[in-house]
């Protein structure tokens, strides 16, 4: 299973970025995972929340593919305990998943026009993370994951 990884916008925190990068080393051992980054929305200080979210969505529409399963990380997705996370990737390869596709929006979330068509949703927690944070958050879950996956000592329960 290939592993597609969308955001919006450059981190500029490089604590995030040493973070984000750490992980995404550690994860070629498990996945081929692509991460793919959507230039940030010109004059977007011009425009409401709404608009900037619907032409983000348009921007990340153009990277998914039409066979990718597409995962959004929206704060109204399903929470998932890391074993649980583990459990639900195994059930994507099981189930023959080619490219699992997950996709943090920017600053102001997702257009209704994305919620409403993929229907997939994964939340990190009930508490608010910058759309930046997210990404280091979610590389070291995904980690998480795979070594839970082979039995591998890093995670602890």
């Amino acid at each position: 299973m290939n592993v597609k990884f969308i955001v919006v916008g450059k981190t500029n925190k490089g604590f995030v970025n040493d973070g984000v990068e750490e992980y995404l080393k550690r994860l070629q051992h498990y996945i081929k995972l692509q991460v793919v980054v959507i230039n940030d929305v010109k004059n977007a200080s011009s425009l409401s929340p709404v608009q900037l979210s619907c032409l983000e969505g348009e921007l990340i529409e153009k990277q998914i593919n039409n066979d990718d399963f597409v995962v959004l990380l929206d704060e109204h997705g399903k929470e998932f305990r890391s074993m649980d996370f583990a459990d639900y990737l195994q059930k994507q390869m099981n189930a023959g998943v080619k490219t699992l596709c997950f996709v943090v929006g920017g600053a102001f979330g997702f257009s209704e026009q994305m919620k409403q068509k993929y229907k997939n949703k994964l939340s990190i927690s009930k508490m608010t993370f910058s759309h930046q944070m997210i990404r280091l958050l979610f590389v070291e879950q995904l980690y998480r994951a795979f070594t839970i996956i082979k039995h591998e000592p890093y995670h602890n329960e």
